[in-house]
């Protein structure tokens, strides 16, 4: 228990004091924001500091920080250093840096900011991959959230076919999402996710008190600092990938600009960009803990990690009936919160893209309707199924797996991130300001993203040679992230002989 307080207690001081010195180093003024001077009354809109705290939180949230801590648990308790020390050093910074340099910039979608820092061949990069990123969110948030009421709904007695149908609640759940996309932001994000977003914190600590409470001992990180997996996938990359949203996640980083259009005071940019991603670190901490204390790796394992299944056990056993009604509605909320931002961002990004104006209702329709349309047949594909022939055994399989696409925005989702950082630190070169707080996290999440693609089963790995090498998936990582190290040193000191760029 002391190693789960410890790393709570290091959250906590992390957003008081080292998110003061990020905040201090970027400098926030009291110059215009892109809400007061551009305000369309669509996506430029004031709202007040606590509600852009709970929107962004969760914008951020969805499955992540719990699915993927949950899942992060089956290697141990040495999880809880990667939530916490990444949440801290890599992704609240990513978070802040994301929001701040699009408030700076007009609000722009995170693929243009990119550009703007590392040029335009990354933006045009960023474009194509963060439109597919986001629509592979929209789908998992959709999917995920259906399979979760289904659940909900099935271990309570109902027996309705249609109710137990989860394409019934996907169909009902993209047309919400269709409704959130279309029309302004503060007419149905800015009103019901404060209340979703107090549901979503309350669970939390519901959680952390029965898991604290329940006469098991949470395991400690050095009486288990080793690779618990019962299949001994390593460590690295695969646990940093799978955690993804609980420690650091470049989907936030296509979120945070729907708050920087939202900011009334660039000040309110530590609370709520940095502030948010310390709030899901710490859910992401509560869950992983939860898993490894009351179900243990072995049985995570044999659960398959963070899914319906596992969340509604823990809720159970913490929380009892009144409890884990309003738990799995809190995870229910949270990626359907998620998603449907997802897919406004990926309008958003068309938007500054293709130059298009969003305050015409019939240019933002005819975004809506492909961006939901790819969604709807990714989510679909989940749901239908068609037989295929197993190890001789006929077995019933989706025409799209959720997991593999859940694998595939697990891999791109920390790639996004490592690029957010990498245009951090070149602003802060350019501004002759410390580069090292996002340089150091962003040469980190090379190595990690690139290890991991060289030995993933769904990246290289599809090529046994490839598959969980370590030999060649280590070697290559770390010299591909001392290769961009070395580049950015080069471009930076570069800088430093140049007069400083207006931030």
């Amino acid at each position: 228990m002391l190693s789960f307080l410890i790393c709570l207690a290091i959250l906590i001081l992390g957003y008081l004091f080292y998110g003061k010195i990020v905040d201090s180093i970027f400098s926030p003024d009291d110059r215009e924001t892109p809400a007061v001077a551009i305000n369309d009354g669509v996506d430029y809109v004031v709202m007040p500091q606590w509600k852009l705290f709970l929107v962004q939180l969760l914008n951020i949230a969805g499955l992540g920080p719990i699915f993927g801590a949950l899942s992060g648990a089956i290697w141990g308790p040495v999880v809880f250093l990667w939530i916490t020390l990444g949440t801290v050093f890599a992704g609240a910074v990513h978070d802040y840096f994301a929001g701040m340099l699009s408030e700076r910039n007009n609000g722009a979608s995170i693929s243009e900011v990119t550009g703007i820092y590392l040029g335009g061949g990354m933006k045009n990069v960023m474009r194509v991959f963060s439109v597919i990123l986001l629509i592979m969110v929209g789908t998992v948030f959709a999917v995920g959230p259906a399979g979760l009421l289904v659940t909900l709904l099935k271990n309570s007695g109902v027996t309705s076919k249609l109710l137990l149908d989860s394409a019934f609640w996907l169909a009902i759940i993209l047309i919400y999402y269709f409704i959130a996309t279309f029309i302004s932001v503060d007419k149905i994000i800015g009103r019901i996710y404060p209340i979703f977003g107090i549901c979503l914190l309350i669970m939390a600590a519901g959680v952390c008190i029965g898991t604290l409470t329940s006469g098991k001992p949470i395991p400690e990180i050095w009486a288990n600092f080793t690779n618990m997996h019962p299949k001994k996938t390593p460590i690295w990359a695969f646990m940093f990938i799978t955690v993804a949203c609980g420690a650091i996640s470049g989907f936030h980083a296509t979120q945070s600009p729907l708050m920087a259009r939202c900011l009334k005071s660039e000040r309110q940019g530590r609370s709520v960009f940095y502030g948010a991603m310390v709030a899901e670190g710490i859910i992401a901490l509560i869950w992983a803990a939860a898993g490894v204390t009351l179900l243990g790796v072995e049985k995570l394992n044999e659960m398959g990690g963070g899914n319906a299944t596992t969340v509604y056990n823990i809720c159970t056993t913490t929380m009892g009936t009144v409890g884990t009604i309003l738990a799995m509605l809190g995870v229910i909320a949270c990626p359907i919160t998620s998603g449907d931002t997802a897919f406004r961002s990926a309008r958003l990004t068309l938007a500054d893209w293709f130059k298009m104006d969003m305050s015409k209702w019939q240019t933002r329709l005819a975004l809506c309707i492909p961006v939901l349309g790819v969604g709807a047949v990714l989510g679909f594909g989940n749901t239908l199924k068609h037989e295929v022939i197993v190890d001789g055994a006929a077995k019933m399989v989706p025409y799209i797996d959720y997991q593999i696409i859940w694998r595939y925005f697990s891999w791109s989702n920390q790639t996004l991130a490592m690029i957010v950082l990498w245009a951090g630190a070149m602003y802060l070169a350019q501004n002759k300001k410390n580069y090292w707080i996002c340089a150091v996290p962003a040469t980190f999440m090379s190595a990690v993203s690139i290890t991991y693609f060289m030995m993933a089963p769904e990246c290289m790995g599809l090529i046994e040679f490839f598959k969980t090498n370590t030999t060649i998936g280590y070697v290559v990582g770390i010299v591909a992230a001392i290769g961009f190290l070395a580049l950015f040193l080069s471009k930076a000191n570069k800088l430093a002989k140049q007069p400083s760029k207006v931030a």
